[in-house]
């Protein structure tokens, strides 16, 4: 299921993070087959019944992946080794800096078993 936020946030995005985006979204949808997209404050992401389980945004010069702090606690080691940047309930990366597809996966389904849904 398309969401036309979705499209709309990135299509808006600054140009060097298009791709990224578009290629984020889609390893979220993957991850969380059962979620929907939506749009919540302004930004996108991915929810499970009343749960917003993962969300993406893009600023002037990076992106960040938002996820339930557990999921970024049990992946801080890997985070860490990519030589990106977290904050206690997201993580940062750029064109120079990507996050791997493998680590979006498992933050998302990290932060979706801790919302024990």
């Amino acid at each position: 299921m398309t969401n036309d936020g979705h499209d709309a946030y990135i299509a808006a995005a600054p140009q060097q993070f298009r791709a990224m985006l578009g290629q984020l979204r889609a390893q979220l949808s993957l991850a969380l087959p059962d979620a929907k997209e939506v749009m919540k404050y302004d930004m996108p992401g991915f929810q499970i019944e009343e749960t917003i389980i993962a969300g993406y945004a893009a600023f002037s010069k990076q992106c960040g992946l938002y996820v339930d702090p557990r999921a970024i606690a049990v992946h801080a080691e890997e985070i860490a080794s990519l030589k990106l940047k977290s904050t206690r309930t997201g993580v940062t990366f750029s064109v120079s800096k990507p996050i791997t597809g493998e680590l979006v996966q498992k933050l998302a389904i990290s932060s979706r078993n801790s919302k024990r849904l």
